[in-house]
Order: structure tokens, then C-alpha cells, then sequence
């Protein structure tokens, strides 16, 4: 029987003393209602929680966790790092190592400065941009979630969407007004906002593929048409591959979609789902960066080892096995196959995207292409949706505005049952 008493325990001790009960809005389960349930361990493509239920994990950290949870290697690698000490606040030749396997894989990455957050790396990757064209608005996606720095929080998806956000308190005016947006996979209202900012747009940066409004796909010669765009105009052109990267492919989105960015910036995966982040790109432009250049960027974690360690041990597997990546995307077919095939049969309006191991559902007869469609899914059916597979053990991220990630401890087993799940909760609407 399904329980989470213990869960719901500290859920309401949490929230005497954290915000919400949770250090990230998501969490708090507030769009699907209920209480979040309390990791207590996890293993490959399982999660266990205070209860003592099982899950099967659709999430893998929001992406990271691509061969699973508590991969043997990395977890070898971090506790033999960790003898040596948690951090020095002074360089290590580890850090090199890292830089040079991430330029080794990705395309048009010169230099690679590492940070501490996803947040942190798109903050710092938009603060260069600005420096080194001379100019201060940028332009962002609706629905696209770049972290929570203050220009990247004027129409966002993800946690914005899921809680109703519109308009965040704090962030001043003349911020709002340097952020441009336009909708996503609409090259035409970006060539407007360029047009009507002559010489004024720093930057246009963009989930290459969108996480953060579900999984969404961008249209064929849309990345192209910002590329040109970008080119043409003297901008520069980011990629946000914090979800991505070395998710699509080993080069991330850049090899799989054939599209040069200028700069790319990155999150949890280079540290295998450890605290880190890192932007790099082309050398005219990184070289702008202090000590080099005069836009200051700092942070005494940088480079910590032990997250340096974990994500050169993840990164290296793939890179040294290329197989398990294929091998995750097969399997995400497989899910997208079987949703599909028995979504299809039920008479309920519904769209799947997929794109190599990241998937989503939706609701709605229409396609899910932008923010404003994803909008039009049916919210209160998701949700149902994801509380009867939570309490049959499967584990969806707790939003309809996210991707989900798949990882390759999965089975075939897992995906069939997931499917066979999914069929059961719609005999029961």
C-alpha cells in the first residue's frame, strides 16, 4: 500500500524553517497539489523515498544523471577525491583536464571558464556577451528558463509557468526593459525585435531545445535563421545547454542540430549532477574575461575538485563508450513508441515530443510548439496523470511545463510498465 506519512511529516517541519518547505519552487508539488515526497537514497533508475516506496525515475536530477543514479565510477571518483580534501580555492590540474576533455568533444569551444550553478553560467555568459559588443538588451525565449538571474526572469517557463508567475517582485524596471522576447520557433518576431533595436542586442540566447515548457523541438531552419541573424547583426549567439548538453550527443546540441553558437553555457551535467556550471565559446570572445579581458567574472568554488572529479569521470565515459548514448535514446524511443501506439487508440487529445532521451506528454489536440501551445494542454488531466504514477511508482517531474529525462540504468522493463501504467490511469477518467 502506498504510503508517504513520513514524507508529509517533514514536509510540514521543513516549511518552518525553509520557504515553501523546499529550496527550489518546483518541488513543492504546488501545480499538482499534494505533498512532495522525500528522497531518502537512489540507485541506477531508482529513487527511494523516507517511506520506503520505490520509484522509477523519469527525472535523473533534471537531467544529468544520464547512466543513473550513483553511477559505481563516479562515486569511486568522488570519495578518493574527497580524501584529499573538499576544496582548496586554488587551481588544480584537474580543472585543465576538464576544460580540455569539454573542448575535446564540443564544437567551437576555444575556452571554458567554470562556475558553480547553471544560474551562474548563463548570468555570466550574458555579462560577457554585453562587454564585448558594447551593448546592453538581450533577447530570450517565452517559456525558456535560463536560471533566476534577474534579466532571465521575464516571461520564463518552468517554475514561473507551474506556479503562475508573470511578474517577479525584485527585478527593476530597467532590467525588464533590456530583455527582449519573442515567442519560440518564431524567427520573424526576433527579426522584428532586432530590426526595432538596431545595434542595440547584445545577445539572443536559447534553449536549443526547450526543456522548460515540456520538451519542445525547434522547427527546421529556425536555429539556422538566429545563426544568420546573429552573424549579420554582430550578435552573439548562446546556446543554454544545460539540459543538452552532452545529452543530445556528445557534442550536445550544437553536433546533433548542425548550428554553430558563439557561446554555450552548461549546469549540473559536467559535474555529474554536483553543484557546477560552465560557459566558454569562441576565443575573440572568451578572452574578454578577467584576468584576460576587463568583465569580471570570480567564484571562490570554481573548479572545485570534487565536482571537477565526478563530471570528468561521467564525461569521459561517454565520450570513451559513445554506444550509451545511443543506447539512451533508443530506450526513450521505445517510451515514445509505446505512449504513442496506446495514447493513439484512446480518443483523448494528446501530443508526445521527443528528441534523443528528453520526451514529454501533453494533453491537447494541439502541437506543442511554443509556450502559448504548451499553455493549451490540460493541466488538471496531467496532474491526475502524475499522482497515479507516483503512487504506482513512477517518478514524473512534478510539472506539466517539464522534459523528461530518461536514463540509461532505465530497462525496457521500466518503460513497459510506465506505458502499461499510462493505460491504466486513462480506464479510470
Amino acid at each position: 500500500m502506498y504510503n508517504i506519512g513520513t514524507s508529509q511529516q517533514l514536509f510540514e517541519k521543513a516549511k518552518q524553517s525553509i520557504p515553501g518547505g523546499v529550496n527550489s519552487p518546483v518541488r513543492a508539488f504546488k501545480s499538482v497539489g499534494g505533498s512532495p515526497v522525500f528522497i531518502k537514497k537512489a540507485r541506477g533508475a531508482y529513487l527511494y523515498d523516507v517511506d520506503g516506496n520505490e520509484y522509477i525515475d523519469y527525472i535523473a536530477s533534471w537531467g544529468p544523471l544520464i547512466l543513473g543514479h550513483a553511477y559505481p565510477k563516479v562515486v569511486q571518483a568522488i570519495q578518493e577525491a574527497a580524501e584529499n580534501g573538499t576544496s582548496y580555492g586554488a587551481p588544480t590540474e584537474l580543472e585543465s583536464k576538464m576544460a580540455e576533455l569539454i573542448i575535446s568533444m564540443v564544437p567551437n569551444v576555444d575556452l571554458i571558464r567554470m562556475v558553480s550553478s547553471g544560474t551562474e553560467a548563463c548570468m555570466s555568459a550574458i555579462r560577457l556577451a554585453r562587454g564585448y559588443t558594447g551593448r546592453n538588451k538581450i533577447i530570450k525565449f517565452e517559456g525558456c528558463y535560463h536560471g533566476h538571474a534577474d534579466s532571465f526572469l521575464v516571461k520564463a517557463g518552468s517554475g514561473l509557468a507551474t506556479l503562475g508567475i508573470q511578474n517577479v517582485p525584485g527585478v527593476t524596471q530597467a532590467v525588464a526593459e533590456d530583455t527582449l522576447t519573442a515567442p519560440y520557433n518564431n524567427l520573424e518576431a526576433v527579426e522584428a525585435l532586432v530590426k526595432a533595436h538596431k545595434d542595440n542586442v547584445a545577445a539572443i540566447i536559447i534553449e536549443p531545445v526547450a526543456g522548460n515548457m515540456g520538451c519542445i523541438i525547434p522547427k527546421p531552419g529556425f536555429l539556422q535563421g538566429l545563426r544568420d541573424l546573429c552573424t549579420r547583426e554582430g550578435i552573439v549567439f548562446i546556446f543554454d545547454e544545460v539540459m543538452n548538453g552532452f545529452r543530445l550527443a556528445l557534442g550536445g546540441a550544437q553536433e546533433r542540430l548542425g548550428i554553430d553558437a558563439d557561446l554555450v553555457t552548461y549546469g549540473k551535467v559536467i559535474g555529474a549532477g554536483m553543484p557546477v556550471g560552465a560557459f566558454g565559446g569562441k576565443r575573440e570572445i572568451m578572452s574578454q574575461i578577467a584576468p584576460l579581458g576587463a568583465v569580471y567574472q570570480a567564484g571562490t568554488l570554481s573548479g572545485n575538485p570534487l565536482a571537477m572529479v565526478a563530471g570528468y569521470t561521467l564525461l569521459s565515459e561517454l565520450k570513451n563508450n559513445p554506444g550509451l548514448l545511443e543506447e539512451v535514446d533508443r530506450k526513450t524511443g521505445h517510451l515514445y513508441d509505446g505512449l504513442t501506439e496506446m495514447l493513439s487508440n484512446k480518443g483523448i487529445p494528446y501530443h508526445v515530443n521527443q528528441i534523443g532521451s528528453m520526451i514529454s506528454v501533453h494533453f491537447t489536440g494541439t502541437p506543442v510548439i511554443d509556450y502559448a501551445s504548451a499553455s493549451k494542454q490540460d493541466i488538471g488531466l496531467f496532474n491526475k496523470y502524475f499522482h497515479y504514477l507516483l503512487s504506482n511508482g513512477v517518478y514524473l517531474p512534478p510539472s506539466a511545463y517539464e522534459s523528461w529525462f530518461l536514463n540509461n540504468a532505465l530497462s525496457y522493463d521500466d518503460i513497459d510498465r510506465t506505458v502499461a501504467l499510462t493505460d491504466d490511469f486513462l480506464a479510470t477518467i
